[in-house]
């Protein structure tokens, strides 16, 4: 059993596990990076302890000071853990795509919370409102430090140092990697990766139906949830490096996680349901034998009150799709 000094030391190194069952007879080999096994709960306790520490090295903060970021749950889980045991104060700009059980973790670590209400009015997306929420923050106080994931470096240096590290070295000569995008900072990170060390695995970009990170129409698409896409291009999106782009949609991602839990066991969150079914849409080119992996970003008990629940399914999505959830087949072929 391995000892920690404290629970920033006990970031990273997750498991990964092979889709053994989902993928039985889809010709091809898929493991999963449990991003779940993160104190925090997810993929984005990587970059919120390696923004800190880097702000924290460059003097921009120290105990007793303000931190104010955007999120919709998890870097905001991660920030909100962190803040409680180095000793700051953080607030965090919601929207209401937040889920209710986010909600109560981040004040069960003391966070303060500032929900934006209504969307941004030119794109209907409520990243840039609260975006310009932070920004109202930052002139009331002006010592105050933001993170800014979106456009923070270590945000992907994180992933590149870490994530993409530890899924190279425990699958050597990957072929392909799918790996969903919102900020962009994990698949920035794992695309620098890739490219400084020369491998030839193949990045799958993993994206809401609506977003607009790679090209398309603002507010199109109503997403209900969190996790995928953006209404902005985030400046950490890799202009090279990615091989494909693969859009899902909440039936997706709901649909992948019911598959992940009754096939493999894993209860997982939305946008790792994207990411599965990412794989079921692309599957036609994978070449036969080839190894793929999937990072599945947060655990699932958060979101048992929508993805996992029929009601919500039902009044959002309607009778049929609900229905349909228990009679789909569970393993994926090619």
């Amino acid at each position: 059993m391995s000892l920690y000094d404290n629970v920033a030391s006990m970031i990273g190194n997750t498991p990964m596990v092979k889709l053994g069952r989902l993928f039985e007879h889809a010709g091809f080999d898929v493991y999963a990076k449990l991003e779940m096994h993160n104190p925090g709960g997810s993929v984005k306790d990587r970059p919120a302890k390696a923004m800190l520490q880097a702000a924290l090295e460059e003097g921009r903060i120290k105990p007793g000071s303000v931190i104010v970021e955007s999120s919709s749950g998890n870097l905001a889980v991660g920030l909100a853990q962190l803040c409680n045991t180095m000793g700051f104060t953080f607030i965090c700009v919601v929207d209401p795509k937040t889920t209710e059980a986010n909600l109560r973790v981040l004040r069960a670590y003391g966070a303060r919370i500032d929900l934006v209400e209504k969307p941004d009015p030119e794109t209907g997306e409520f990243v840039p409102a609260r975006l310009a929420r932070v920004r109202r923050w930052l002139k009331r106080l002006p010592d105050a430090f933001w993170p800014n994931q979106y456009g923070n470096k270590n945000n992907a240096l994180s992933h590149q140092q870490t994530t993409m590290a530890e899924i190279a070295a425990d699958l050597p000569g990957l072929d392909y990697l799918f790996c969903g995008v919102s900020t962009c900072g994990t698949i920035r990170g794992c695309v620098d990766y890739i490219q400084s060390n020369g491998l030839r695995t193949k990045v799958i970009a993993v994206d809401a139906e609506g977003s607009i990170i790679f090209g398309g129409e603002k507010g199109k698409v109503t997403r209900m949830l969190p996790g995928l896409g953006a209404g902005i291009k985030p400046g950490l999106c890799p202009d090279e490096g990615i091989h494909e782009v693969v859009r899902v949609n909440d039936r997706d991602c709901i649909a992948g996680c019911r598959k992940l839990v009754r096939m493999e066991s894993i209860l997982a969150g939305g946008s790792s349901g994207g990411v599965i079914a990412a794989v079921e849409k692309f599957s036609p080119f994978i070449e036969p034998g080839s190894t793929c992996a999937v990072l599945l970003p947060d655990r699932g008990e958060r979101y048992l009150n929508t993805v996992y629940d029929d009601v919500w399914v039902s009044r959002l999505f309607g009778n049929s799709f609900a229905a349909s959830l228990h009679k789909q087949g569970g393993v994926i072929k090619r």
